[in-house]
């Protein structure tokens, strides 16, 4: 078991989570993915798609929002990784500000 960090995409409060170091996180994100499968981060989470964090519970130590987020594994079918096909992008840098 590996504990890794994750900042909530609203207001950056870090969470911790005890996992298995085979699962590969794809992103995180405000919304669920369309048919991903999520577990609660106090459960079993080795078979779902991706986890509900909620910010400011215990796993972030009272701080945060409030808000749930998505820890999102990376996931396959037939051996293809599945595309979310819901607009996740990769960081988007603004250089002109």
């Amino acid at each position: 078991m590996v504990e890794v960090s994750y900042h909530c995409p609203r207001c950056g409060a870090v969470a911790e989570l005890e996992r298995d170091a085979y699962l590969d996180d794809k992103c995180v994100t405000e919304a669920p993915l369309d048919e991903w499968e999520y577990a609660d981060a106090y459960g079993d989470f080795e078979d779902a798609d991706g986890v509900v964090i909620v910010c400011g519970a215990a796993e972030t130590d009272g701080e945060g929002c409030g808000e749930p987020y998505y820890l999102n594994f990376v996931k396959f079918e037939d051996g293809e990784e599945v595309d979310p096909g819901t607009g996740v992008e990769g960081p988007r840098f603004d250089f002109l500000r």
